[in-house]
Formats: structure tokens, sequence, C-alpha cells
């Protein structure tokens, strides 16, 4: 009961704080201290976000975009879920691996764009293989965390039941890691939008960053918030959703 209320209470504070943030530039916009062709309104953003929803001019931008999305998150979840499942069982390998995968992200990723655009050519499967790439190693290293601190206790009763080892992946090791899992699941969707859509921008010809860097090259700058907007609120719900399912299965693991 007390772990709900102070889930709760934070949860108050920070859409507290967000709806300061909101109302703030709100006031800034209206009363001119910037350019309105450097930034509008969020009244406006979310006007324009209705009206190209309305309108169903860009439904094939969002539905490439977020297919290509939901297609990276799935790969990375499910391929890094396989991968640290079989690090953490032969150790001499994880040994080898684990340093590379914690200085990954000081190679940016979008390097690999060129190559696999050569090879792939101009379609999604470059795109979904940055967001891939990018979110992946968030995913392995999330697994092999959560099975370090797996009770040691519920490892013996396995082995006592004579579990084997893929059942006792399933049945007691997976399930006894899945807080870990979904903050590894929650890095993996921002990695996703963030390698896809940043893909979009550098070469592509079609999806959401491909028409937020058309407008701004256009100069319309209703659309290119309207846009970035509509990402906002994808990732931010898509991060809320799991950290609400996260909070609850913490607390039924508490009682």
């Amino acid at each position: 009961m007390i772990d709900m209320l102070l889930v709760k209470k934070s949860t108050a504070i920070r859409m507290v704080l967000l709806a300061a943030l909101v109302a703030a530039i709100e006031v800034i916009c209206r009363f001119g201290l910037v350019s309105p062709n450097t930034l509008i309104s969020p009244s406006e953003m979310a006007a324009a976000l209705v009206a190209i929803l309305r309108s169903g001019r860009f439904n094939d931008q969002i539905w490439s975009t977020i297919s290509n999305v939901g297609a990276a998150i799935v790969l990375s979840v499910v391929l890094g879920i396989i991968a640290g499942v079989i690090l953490h069982a032969i150790p001499r390998v994880r040994q080898a691996v684990q340093p590379f995968l914690a200085s990954c992200y000081a190679i940016p990723g979008f390097i690999f764009y060129v190559p696999l655009l050569g090879v792939f050519g101009l379609n999604d499967i470059p795109l979904i293989s940055i967001g891939f790439i990018l979110a992946a190693p968030s995913m392995i290293l999330a697994t092999i965390n959560g099975l370090d601190r797996i009770p040691p206790v519920f490892l013996r009763v396995s082995r006592l039941c004579q579990t084997g080892d893929l059942a006792a992946v399933f049945l007691v090791k997976l399930p006894c890691a899945a807080p870990y899992l979904f903050s590894g699941v929650r890095l993996c969707v921002a990695y996703a939008f963030i390698g896809v859509l940043a893909s979009e921008f550098i070469l592509s010809d079609r999806g959401v960053g491909y028409s937020i860097a058309f407008a701004y090259n256009d100069f319309d700058t209703r659309t290119m918030y309207a846009l970035m907007l509509l990402i906002i609120l994808l990732v931010t719900g898509a991060n809320m959703a799991l950290q609400a399912w996260e909070n609850r299965l913490m607390v039924r693991r508490r009682r």
C-alpha cells in the first residue's frame, strides 16, 4: 500500500513539473519573447498535430516509422535476451564480450548506416538495423544484470527439482530477472526511436524523421513541431505504460 502511494505521489509530481514547463513555454510564445519562426506554443503544436492526423497526409510516413521502430524493438528485445542468457551461461565468452558491450555507445552506431545502405539499398532494412544496433546492447546488459541478481535459493530449488537448463531459464531465471528486463525494454524503446528517426534524417525518402527534416528545410514550422510532438507523445506513452507495468510487478513481488 505504501509503495503504491509513493508511486502515485512521484507520478503526480512528475505531471505537475511537466505542466509547469508546458505553461512556461506557452507564456513565452504568447508574449512574443521568441520568434514564431523559431518556436511555436504547445497549443499551436497540438492544433497542428490534430489537423495533420485528421487530414491523413502523413499517415504513410507515420506508419513507416512506427513499423520500423516496432521491428527494431522486437528484434533487440528478443535477440538481446537470448544473447544475454547465453553470455551469462558461458562466463569466458561473457568476460571477452562484456567490455565491448559496455563501451559500445562510445562508437556512433550511425557509422554503419552507409555500409548498410550499400548492402541493402535505400529501403527499411538499414533503418531497422541502426535501431537494432543502438538498442540491443542495453537489452543484453539488462538481461545479464538481472540474471546476476537472482537469489541463489531459487537456483538451488530449481536444481533440487531437477529442472532442465532450458526450463529453468523460462520458469525461474527470466521471471526473477523481470524488473531488470523491463528496464532494458524501456531503453530499447528510446534507442530504437533514436536510431530509426536519426537514420531517416540522414538519408531516407520516407518516415517521420524525413518529414521533419523536409519541413525544417521548407520553413514549415507548424508541421515540424507537430510531428516532433507526435514522436514525444509516442515515446512518452510507451515508456509510461512500461513503467506502470513495472511498478505493478515490483509491488506484487514485494507482497
